[in-house]
C-alpha cells in the first residue's frame, strides 16, 4: 500500500507569521493536533503540534519583551527540520520512520510541494483495516515450524470450511527461532470447527485455546 492511499489531502496550513493563539484555536476548532507551516510559495518551512504549543504556553506566560506568549509568532516555536515523505513511499516504510524517529506526523511532499499529511492515527486505522479487526471476525493464532509450504498447509483447512480469510500475519516465536506464529483473522464468529480440524492435523493452536477441544 502506498502513502497516497492513506494520507490526508485536505490540509489546513498556517504561515510563519501566524501566532500561537491562531494555531491553538484552529486545532481546537478542527480537532487536529498538527499544522504544517508554509511560506508565500506554499513551500513547507515548518510544523507545529499541539504538544509543542502546550509546552510553550505552560512554560511561559509572557515573553522577554512583555508580549503574551499567545501572540508569539509560529516561526519562533515551529519544528524547522521537518522529516517528510513522498506519496509513492510504502506505508510500511513510513511506519518504520515513525517508530525509529519517534514522530507522530509526517508531511508528504511531491515536487517540493506539500500534498498531504500522515499521522500516527492514520497508520493505526490503516492497520485495523488491513487486518480486518474492524469487521465481525475471529482470530486464530497457530505456532508452526518455520519451513516452506507451511502456510499453504494451514490454509487448506480454512478452504475446507469455506472460510473467508481477512488477513494473515506472520511473526517470530520469541521462545524458539525455529518456529513462527501465524495469526489468521477469519470472517467467522464461531471458529470452533476450524480449530478442531487444525488440531486434528497436528497444528498447535495457541489462541483461542478453548476448553473441551482436544489438544
Amino acid at each position: 500500500m502506498l502513502v497516497e492511499e492513506i494520507m490526508t489531502t485536505e490540509l489546513i496550513t498556517l504561515s510563519p507569521n501566524s501566532t500561537i493563539s491562531e494555531a491553538v484555536q484552529i486545532m481546537k476548532d478542527n480537532k487536529i493536533r498538527h499544522i504544517p507551516i508554509v511560506d508565500e510559495n506554499k513551500k513547507l518551512v515548518g510544523l507545529v503540534s499541539s504538544k509543542t504549543l502546550k509546552n510553550e504556553i505552560s512554560l511561559n506566560a509572557i515573553t522577554e519583551t512583555g508580549t503574551p506568549i499567545s501572540e508569539k509568532k509560529i516561526e519562533d516555536v515551529m519544528i524547522k527540520n521537518v522529516i517528510t515523505g513522498h506519496p509513492l513511499d510504502f506505508v510500511e516504510e513510513i511506519a518504520l520512520t515513525f517508530y525509529e524517529m519517534k514522530i507522530s506526523c509526517l508531511p508528504i511532499l511531491s515536487g517540493g510541494q506539500l500534498v498531504g499529511l500522515v499521522t500516527a492515527s492514520d497508520l493505526l486505522y490503516t492497520y485495523v483495516e488491513l487486518t480486518g479487526a474492524n469487521k465481525p471476525s475471529s482470530k486464530i493464532d497457530i505456532r508452526v515450524e518455520d519451513r516452506p509450504g507451511i502456510l499453504s498447509d494451514i490454509l487448506v483447512v480454512f478452504k475446507k470450511h469455506n472460510a473467508n480469510v481477512l488477513s494473515v500475519l506472520l511473526f517470530p516465536d520469541s521462545k524458539d527461532e525455529k518456529y513462527k506464529i501465524v495469526s489468521i483473522r477469519v470472517q467467522i464468529i464461531n471458529p470452533l470447527s476450524i480449530i478442531e480440524d487444525l488440531k486434528k492435523e497436528q497444528f498447535n493452536v495457541l489462541w483461542p485455546n478453548l476448553p473441551g477441544i482436544s489438544q
